[in-house]
Order: C-alpha cells, then structure tokens, then sequence
C-alpha cells in the first residue's frame, strides 16, 4: 500500500518497514508527528480472530462512512465476503472511541480495517494467502478516489491518462506527481501558458523525464517564500505546491525543494544533506558523517528522535556544532537508547534515579525509542547508595535499614509524599 500511494503521487508515511513490534504508545508516538489536518488519513491493518469470516471496518465516531463503504464495497469486489462497518464507543465513556489507534489519532480520519478472519472455518484462510495484495489495491484505489487522485492500476498503460485539476493545483506540481515534464503536459493539451483552472481536465501523457531539475535551498534568517521565490525566478505558489506546504508559513533550517529554472540564485549550504532510509536512526546517521545525534536534531530543531523514511536531514560538518556538541559531552554524558533498555536499567548502569534522568531529558511517560540520545545527569559525591524499592517496603524501613533518617531520604530524592512505588530507586545519603 505504501509503495503504491507513492506510485501515485498520494504523500504518505508508514510506521515501520521492518517486522518489528511497536507498543500502543509507540504506534501512537510514531503517527502523531505527522498528522496536520482532519484531511490526514490514518489506515490500521489488521486480520481478526474470533471465529467470523470476511472483511469489516471500524471507523472514527468524528468521521462518516463513507470512506469505510468504498474501502468494502473494493474489497468485496475481489471475491471477499464483508461483514460490517461500523463505531464502537469506549464503554467507559461513550463520547471516545473504543480503540486507541483511532482515538488518540484525531483530527485525522482513522480506520482499523479487518481484512479477514485468521481462525475462520471459510475461505478467509485461503484468501489471505491468495488475495492480500488485491485487498491492499482495494484500499489504495478507494482512498485515491476519496481524495481525487487520478488512479491508475498497478502496471496499467499511463499514456493519455486523464487528470482533473484541483485547488492548489499547477503544472509543476501535476508534471512532477505523474513524473512528466511540463511542457509534455502542455504540448498534450495544446497550452500556450502555464494558467489552469479548477475542474479542467488534462491529458497526461506517458512517462517522460521531467524538463526541470529540484534545487535544494535551506531556509535562512529573515527568508519569506516571497523572497525565496523572488530570488530563484518562480513563484509562492511553485514552492508551496512543490513541498507539499499547507501555509506560507517557514522556518530557519527547513529544507525547500526549488523549481530549477536555470536562473536559480540560491545560496549554497556548507552542510550535506541526507534522505533517511529504512532502519536509520539518528545514531547510526551520526556514525556513518562523523558527527553526533545531538549536533543532527539541533542543526534540523528535531525535538524527538523519530524519523521518517524519506525524511531530509542536514548533516552538520562545521567545526563549530562539533565543538559545541564537544563542550557539552565534558561536563554532561549522552548515552543511546539501546534495544531492550528500559528507563530502569539506564538509571542502574549509570548509579543515577530514573525521575533525575526523565527530568533531565524532560521525559514525561517511561516510553524510550531505540536509538534516542538521553543526556546523562552529572553524578555527585552522594549518589552513590541506591536502592530498589521493593513489595512492603517504607521510608522508615529503608531508614532503619541503612542507618540514616527519612527526612534525609526525603530531601535528597525530593520527594513530595511518603508514598513509595515498587521499582522506584532512591538516593541513599
């Protein structure tokens, strides 16, 4: 499904690439980051169980069906049987919906779809192993449809395609989704000017190498698009179209795709510039140009350490973010999320609590992602007694036991109450 909505044209992101397994939060985490928009949709593909046979959707209660009736009404159509689509609410609270991928994904348009039952006494068994990648096209053509794609079956002849032009539409941006250069499209359609209109229909022909090139400018201090437009003999609205920009709105360190018109004056980059791959992390990005995770989320203002395949990195080679990054590391260790860490295992391995270690990295759940960069707190003279919190213990007892007195505990783990949580280390002065 990802390779095909790229196929054609329709921006995607996928949650992972590998066969690895994300936890609710992680899912969650993972989605967020990338919903702008109730125009946003978020697809959740399952199999059921339960002893049921064929398809059914679940669909947000801020939402209508009518994306879940075409997703069925498609999959039906490759011989599938469909059961249902429908709401569940939270029992607890009518007003939410029941799963959390659809209620914590909002304002974006979320559906869990059930392709098929696992355990069924049918045919779902049978179909999975056949008919999944037809069910895959199925939701591929009914969100293409939903959104006024132009849809084009998998290996279909792409010449002479006809598309409808939408709001915010222009020929770069048309030429540039069905990978045709613009003066095809215009020759195609005898065009004697770049104007379009809403609701026009265009021939597109069949794929050609595109007449322009994209060049790369990095946004600077007091840059607006009209000034980046302005400078490289295009338009606002080329940009915009070209990034996928739902404002005018930019910022120092955004990275923006320039139409080439061969009168570009853009500024050059000192830094290099990277496309995030599949199994990337900023760790393994940071080895691989010599430099560090820190360095790379301050250079691209990243404020967590999740990436995207396809994401656009600047890679920092100057001599000052290395420095700076140098500085900071002789007074304040960093340490990388390693698979099968926990917050827990990090505060033991480095004889510190685990509140000073998500206070210092301003962490507000016990949610880690491998690869993460933590800032190590500095450790003074008097951490280091630790102990674990176990089943039955109190502060008085902890007391007694090391021979000091609960108001010491109190201050130097600053704690609030006297309430203790099986787990939780504690400073021993």
């Amino acid at each position: 499904m990802y390779n095909r909505f790229k196929d054609l044209g329709i921006p995607t992101v996928i949650t992972r690439t590998e066969d690895t397994t994300l936890n609710p939060t992680d899912r969650i985490n993972t989605i967020r980051p990338n919903i702008t928009s109730s125009d946003d949709i978020v697809i959740s593909n399952h199999l059921n169980a339960g002893g049921g046979d064929g398809a059914e959707i679940v669909y947000a209660l801020r939402n209508d069906d009518t994306l879940s009736k075409m997703i069925l009404d498609n999959i039906e159509e490759t011989g599938q049987n469909i059961r249902k689509w429908y709401q569940r609410k939270l029992p607890s609270d009518p007003n939410k919906d029941y799963y959390y991928i659809i209620r914590n994904t909002s304002p974006a348009e979320s559906i869990l779809v059930e392709y098929a039952f696992l355990d069924s006494t049918k045919d779902d068994r049978k179909q999975i192993k056949n008919d999944w990648d037809k069910w895959a096209e199925a939701v591929v053509k009914a969100v293409a449809d939903y959104k006024g794609y132009n849809y084009v079956a998998p290996g279909e002849n792409t010449v002479n395609n006809t598309y409808t032009v939408q709001k915010g539409d222009s020929l770069w941006s048309i030429a540039k989704r069905f990978n045709v250069g613009i003066n095809e499209i215009k020759n195609a359609n005898n065009l004697t000017s770049s104007l379009i209109s809403v609701g026009q229909q265009l021939i597109i022909p069949g794929a050609a190498p595109s007449d322009q090139t994209n060049v790369t400018y990095v946004v600077q201090k007091g840059d607006s698009l009209w000034s980046i437009a302005n400078a490289n003999n295009t338009t606002v609205d080329e940009i915009a179209n070209l990034n996928d920009l739902g404002s005018n709105m930019i910022y120092v360190g955004q990275i923006l795709q320039i139409p080439n018109s061969g009168n570009n004056t853009v500024i050059p980059d000192t830094n290099l510039t990277y496309n995030v791959q599949s199994g990337d992390t900023l760790y393994s990005i940071a080895l691989k140009y010599n430099t560090t995770p820190v360095a790379i989320m301050r250079k691209n203002n990243l404020t967590n350490n999740l990436l995207t395949v396809g994401q656009t990195l600047i890679i920092p080679n100057d001599i000052e973010s290395t420095g700076n990054n140098q500085e900071q590391t002789d007074t304040e260790n960093t340490y990388i999320v390693q698979k099968g860490d926990s917050l827990y295992s990090i505060s033991r391995k480095f004889g510190i609590t685990i509140d000073a270690l998500k206070n210092n990295n301003n962490i507000v759940d016990n949610t880690l992602i491998v690869g993460q960069v933590l800032k190590i707190p500095a450790q003074n003279e008097n951490t280091s007694n630790l102990y674990v919190v176990k089943k039955g213990d109190n502060l008085w007892s902890i007391a007694q036991k090391y021979g000091v007195t609960v108001n010491a505990i109190r201050i130097l783990n600053n704690l609030t109450s006297d309430v203790l949580k099986i787990g939780q280390t504690l400073i021993i002065p």
